[in-house]
């Protein structure tokens, strides 16, 4: 029975996570618990775990007479994301690309792979595999609370990818980004790594601000 419920309650998560990241669910509209249950075909607990879920995840806030409601994207926000991520991501990266390896290296180019192979008019799932990515880049090393920390903010900024990538040519960019950073991950060179990945994420949140705030 709970094994049941608990992939219910995973199965009602990726599908919200996916309309939260994707811009479905407005952020002034109440998420209510009895609809989406019937929506889903689901009993109301799988769907209460999976918004509470939610919430810890920082994607939904939660308001004793209007339930949750989809929290708000901001310039703010995206600073202190991409500020936090600048803080702990390249550096992790470079030491992991130092201490990879054949299997994490092998592991890496699959994950990229996959990256590279997300369906463009699928920005949720090209979301989900640029924070596989990102976290593949830091898992290396036996740092568990780095990578922990590091996996979090890619959550938190899969919203933000969404709507950086939305404009016509940043893809590609990203695209590219990604495979120079790869290659030199690949070849141990953590200080062109750490610079290649403190470049894209500036570059990423310059776009973003400029782009939220035109938005406001």
């Amino acid at each position: 029975m709970s094994i049941v419920v608990r992939t219910l309650s995973e199965r009602v998560f990726d599908i919200v996570r996916e309309q939260i990241v994707v811009g479905e669910l407005a952020t002034d509209m109440p998420i209510r618990q009895d609809a989406l249950a019937a929506e889903l075909g689901v009993s109301k607990i799988p769907v209460r775990e999976a918004l509470a879920r939610l919430e810890q995840e920082g994607l939904l806030i939660s308001h004793p007479n209007r339930g949750y409601l989809v929290r708000p994207m901001s310039a703010a926000e995206a600073d202190e994301i991409y500020a936090l991520r600048l803080a702990l991501e390249p550096a992790a990266a470079a030491f992991a690309a130092v201490h990879a390896d054949d299997a994490d290296r092998e592991e890496a180019q699959r994950v990229y792979e996959r990256l590279d192979a997300a369906a463009s008019d699928n920005l949720a799932d090209v979301a989900v595999r640029n924070r596989d990515f990102h976290t593949a880049l830091v898992r290396v090393g036996g740092r568990l609370l780095t990578t922990q920390m590091v996996e979090r903010l890619s959550i938190l900024s899969e919203r933000y990818v969404v709507a950086h990538l939305e404009p016509s040519g940043r893809e590609s960019r990203a695209h590219l980004e990604h495979r120079q950073l790869l290659d030199a991950w690949m070849a141990r060179d953590g200080d062109t790594v750490e610079h290649l990945l403190t470049e894209h994420i500036k570059a990423t949140l310059a776009d973003l601000k400029a782009q939220l705030k035109v938005a406001v």
